[in-house]
């Protein structure tokens, strides 16, 4: 087994570069790092370039001996700690991380969902890995994002979405105008959150809606607020005005379920009556 001791290894040096979105778009890989992540993405049969293992972590048993089998049918490379630490962004790191292929997203919307998610410009990596991960959560398969929202392929935001961003289609969109008028074309209500509504999330169907969460500083820009169609703001009872978009994205994401869950319910009582 050949490791590789020098941070100024060629392959290790290419692999630092990731980091950045200027090289992961031009090699059209990205990083996944932890056991976890590299479980989900050996189950989700994600297209493994390499496998980066960090030899002490195996003589410390910090990677499972299951996962080192399923490792070892990969093209694998051994670094030292020292080398490994130089390209990991991780303060606490398992010793394993990856280099993937993205995925052929489709640009093409599916229309047949209950709803449909819209980022206005999120540049919080944090925040994007989490709305993913509640959009996943949620049994949702796509999301729409404006072309200034941050790289889904981001480290962090890899890292954040445990997973998810193996599931979910992330459609980047260059004119988000544009492309929410074609939304509404297919039937879907737009909904944006303003402050300045006296509508409230709890009184509206989640049915056929696009949903859009707005930039952290910012919130939805005019342009986009001009084309929705329902403008409504979640209620807040103390003296904070607004939300994390993380946190307001997943709770109008959880409304739909609450409604969706309680109709069903009802379908339910109601042919369990009639029988």
């Amino acid at each position: 087994m050949q490791i590789i001791t020098s941070k100024d290894n060629e392959l290790i040096k290419k692999i630092k570069k990731l980091k950045e979105k200027k090289f992961r778009d031009e090699e059209n890989v990205y990083l996944v790092e932890g056991t976890k992540m590299l479980k989900e993405a050996i189950d989700e049969k994600a297209n493994i370039h390499t496998i980066v293992v960090c030899e002490e972590c195996i003589k410390d048993n910090t990677i499972e001996k299951e996962l080192l089998y399923e490792i070892a049918k990969y093209e694998c490379i051994y670094v030292t700690e020292k080398v490994f630490k130089s390209i990991t962004d991780v303060t606490n790191p398992q010793g394993v991380l990856a280099v993937i292929e993205k995925k052929n997203n489709s640009n093409n919307i599916n229309f047949d969902e209950d709803i449909i998610i819209i980022l206005d410009g999120i540049q919080d990596p944090g925040n994007l890995g989490t709305i993913l991960r509640t959009v996943d959560s949620i049994g949702v398969k796509q999301i729409i994002v404006s072309k200034d929202t941050v790289d889904s392929y981001n480290p962090k935001v890899v890292r954040s979405t445990m997973g998810a961003s193996f599931r979910i289609n992330v459609i980047e969109t260059e004119n988000l105008v544009e492309t929410i008028k074609e939304i509404q074309k297919n039937g879907y209500e737009v909904i944006a959150t303003s402050l300045e509504t006296n509508n409230s999330i709890y009184d509206i169907d989640f049915m056929k809606k696009a949903i859009i969460i707005g930039n952290e500083a910012n919130g939805i820009s005019k342009e986009v607020q001009d084309v929705s169609d329902i403008k409504v703001k979640i209620p807040m009872l103390g003296k904070t005005e607004s939300l994390n978009a993380g946190v307001a994205a997943g709770i109008m994401m959880y409304e739909y379920v609450r409604k969706k869950v309680s109709r069903i319910n009802q379908e339910t009582f109601f042919l369990n009556y009639i029988l």
